[in-house]
């Protein structure tokens, strides 16, 4: 069962850090210097932001379904991010010190699963949720905050 992992595209978010405060505060987002490590995972980079880089905390619409499931929430961009081409497979070290909701829907998104896992343990929690062929994509999202990460696709 193989898998692969896609983060946002950083062509999506590179003009938010050209707005000032002000012009962020009209479109619910705000400017952060971070001041923990963990603790601000980006969504583009599939990385903990550095202590003391430039984050940008905005609201996204991760799913856009037609259907009772589409939702929206808020994420974390970095300066610097850069877009990776994940390996299939592959899982990116921000996941493995974290607790994470996988939640699994059909081609018409809606929800046919979901569960609960240890980062160290993603990997075959991805692959146990594929073993449900109506599943076609998973979202990732951090358990406790609820914040959504990534989809996972078949590959």
């Amino acid at each position: 069962m193989n898998f692969k992992i896609k983060a946002l595209d950083s062509r999506e978010f590179s003009e938010l850090f050209n707005l000032d405060n002000l012009e962020l505060k009209k479109i619910g987002a705000i400017r952060m210097t971070v001041d923990k490590f963990p603790g601000f995972p980006c969504r583009v980079s599939l990385e903990d932001a550095e202590i003391g880089e430039e984050v940008i905390l905005l609201p996204y619409q991760h799913h856009k379904t037609n259907s009772p499931y589409q939702a929206s929430g808020p994420i974390f961009v970095r300066k610097t991010a850069k877009t990776p081409t994940l390996e299939t497979n592959e899982i990116p070290k921000m996941f493995s010190h974290r607790l994470l909701s996988l939640r699994g829907y059909d081609k018409d998104g809606i929800m046919k699963g979901a569960s609960v896992t240890e980062g160290h343990l993603l990997k075959e929690q991805i692959i146990k949720t594929f073993e449900n062929e109506e599943i076609a994509y998973i979202h990732i999202h951090n358990a406790s905050p609820g914040c959504y990460n990534c989809v996972i696709e078949r590959a």
